[in-house]
């Protein structure tokens, strides 16, 4: 297992365990095309009506959370538009709300719908 794996991982059980999330709602490591490119999201959570919702970009514990993770998973966003994108490196967890073309900074991690 990688170190970013094990990130993942861990941030997928916190996602089921701790936060209640409905497993039948995340989706790992999924690719997705960003013009030429093909590239692989970490996790993708849907909503009730299975519309993408979330994005989170799991990084290895040693890698900082900078603008360039964050630009890294906009880019993502621009394929897969969601509401929440969320940076962790399983010690840090940042975490954003996209409303209108604007991102501003959460303070709490998002409840998932009902």
């Amino acid at each position: 297992m990688t170190p970013e794996e094990w990130v993942r991982q861990n941030f997928v059980q916190y996602l089921l365990q701790e936060k209640k999330y409905p497993v039948s709602l995340i989706a790992l490591e999924k690719e997705i095309q960003l013009g030429e490119l093909r590239k692989r999201f970490d996790i993708l959570v849907y909503d009730t009506k299975y519309q993408p919702w979330m994005l989170v970009e799991c990084k290895a514990t040693n890698v900082p959370l900078n603008d360039a993770v964050l630009e890294q998973v906009l880019r993502y966003n621009a394929s897969v538009p969601v509401h929440y994108l969320i940076l962790t490196n399983g010690t840090s967890c940042i975490g954003f709300l996209k409303e209108k073309g604007k991102l501003s900074m959460i303070n709490q991690f998002p409840d998932h719908e009902k």
